[in-house]
């Protein structure tokens, strides 16, 4: 049974609001507002709603009063700024007072890490530690505490460096492909680099064996923003959107991917399903050529009959004109009748 009941002055031992959310200092707005979802979804009361009261009651309380608030605090840069350098001087105050001697395994382990791993590691702790921060429910204040401790070790061993950047995606290996190891391994001049959007991409995949949809749109969705020119990403995020019964959104996705790659297996086999036909671009007209103009028309050198009969019982023709366009032409037919009534009043 977990205790529904909390202390009233329990939020004030949770000073470090990165800690709470489970995020590491250098996350950007796009990180934290992922991770905020992520928690929320756990945290939500609905899935309680058959369980245990209490469990449910905690939830409402950890969302209400404490992840919505802790969010509000990090999602616009300039409360991360105060709340970091708030952070920093807590760190300096407490080595001034005396050394840093953190209790968890992980802080432990981070203050003696080399100089040169500090930032992966660091990342990779809080990934693991954030996994189960609120799952069971019972666990969290530890979680908490922890990722604090790691806070502070992180920013202590950072003191006097640099100004910590924010990063979209958390400085984990490539490589990482098998569960987070915390001991120091030596490192191989052959690592295989990895894009971050594939690193998306194959979780995505992991997600889709799971038949976890949810998961794999909102880690394609992140693949896109960093690479949109993939057709097997645009591909599984259109099957992932078919699995929800989004019908419209998933054609919209296999569209993309088939004018990207018409080839695509998978956008290929579902496109059948759903009845979709790429026509293929038509060229324009004449090959993107422009049309030549009609060449103008020379005027006539015949000469013309003097004589008064040819003038009577020949009709007159219009003088040829240079190619003066449309209003040229009108103007030489109403020249031509306007000699016509002439010859014919004075006959």
């Amino acid at each position: 049974m977990v205790q529904s009941s909390l202390p009233p002055d329990w939020l004030q031992q949770f000073s470090d609001p990165y800690a709470v959310l489970g995020v590491s200092v250098a996350a950007d707005d796009r990180r934290i507002q992922k991770r905020y979802r992520q928690v929320a979804m756990v945290l939500h009361p609905d899935r309680f709603a058959v369980g245990d009261p209490d469990s449910q009651e905690l939830a409402s309380q950890l969302l209400a009063r404490l992840i919505n608030p802790t969010y509000e605090k990090l999602k616009q840069e300039q409360n991360r700024k105060e709340n970091l350098a708030l952070l920093r001087l807590q760190v300096r105050k407490l080595t001034r007072e005396r050394p840093l001697s953190p209790k968890s395994e992980l802080a432990q382990q981070l203050m003696k890490h080399p100089a040169s791993d500090v930032d992966v590691f660091y990342e990779q702790a809080v990934l693991k530690l954030a996994e189960s921060q609120y799952q069971p429910l019972d666990q969290f204040q530890t979680a908490i505490l922890q990722l604090s401790e790691l806070n502070q070790v992180y920013l202590r061993l950072k003191m006097g460096n640099v100004p910590i950047r924010e990063q979209r995606t958390g400085l984990v290996p490539a490589t990482e492909a098998r569960p987070v190891q915390f001991t120091p391994a030596p490192s191989s001049p052959e690592t295989v680099t990895e894009s971050y959007a594939q690193r998306h991409y194959r979780r995505a995949q992991e997600y889709a064996r799971q038949n976890n949809w949810p998961k794999v749109v909102q880690e394609m969705r992140d693949a896109i923003r960093i690479e949109a020119d993939k057709s097997e990403y645009l591909a599984l995020l259109g099957v992932a959107y078919l699995k929800q019964n989004m019908t419209g959104t998933a054609k919209a996705y296999l569209r993309q991917a088939l004018k990207l790659d018409p080839d695509d297996a998978i956008a290929t086999r579902y496109a059948e399903r759903l009845g979709l036909t790429i026509t293929p671009t038509t060229p324009s007209p004449q090959n993107g050529r422009s049309p030549q103009p009609a060449p103008a028309a020379k005027p006539s050198n015949t000469p013309r009959s003097n004589s008064p009969n040819s003038s009577q019982n020949s009709s007159p023709t219009p003088t040829p004109t240079p190619n003066r366009g449309l209003f040229g032409w009108v103007r030489s037919i109403i020249k031509f009748f306007q000699n016509l009534f002439t010859r014919k009043r004075k006959a």
